[in-house]
This record gives C-alpha cells, structure tokens and sequence, in this order.
C-alpha cells in the first residue's frame, strides 16, 4: 500500500491494528505512547514525529519503504 498524506498513513495504521486483534491501548503500551496519541493519529488529526509513526509501524508489523516514485 503507498500512502500519501498522514491521515492515510493514520488509515493503514488503524486498519493493521485492528487486523492484529488489537486495541488502542495495547498498541499504545507496546509502542510507548498514549492511547489517545494512538486514536488522534488513527483518525487522521494529529501529526506525530516520525520517529512515533515509525514505531508505530514497527509495532505492527509494517515496513516503511522509501523509494523514488513510479517504482
């Protein structure tokens, strides 16, 4: 899946999440962060650092790719 903006890339975290059978709380403890850090970021309304999205990422299982467009 290529995302484009934060709040797709909130999208894809929230639909692996709940993939995994997991709740935002139990995302938030593995990765550190707030439960409510978790839901804002799902739901598009915050933009976090990336260093959180790239946990996030990881907590889930997810690879962050970076690669020249049209590839």
């Amino acid at each position: 899946m290529i995302v484009q903006t934060p709040a797709e890339f909130g999208r894809a975290v929230g639909a692996r999440r709940r993939e995994l059978g997991l709740t935002q709380e139990e995302l938030a403890g593995v990765t550190g962060v707030n439960r409510r850090v978790v839901g804002e970021f799902e739901a598009g309304k915050i933009t976090v650092r990336l260093g959180i999205a790239m946990e996030l990422a990881r907590s889930l299982g997810l690879d962050i790719e970076l690669r020249p467009r049209g590839r």
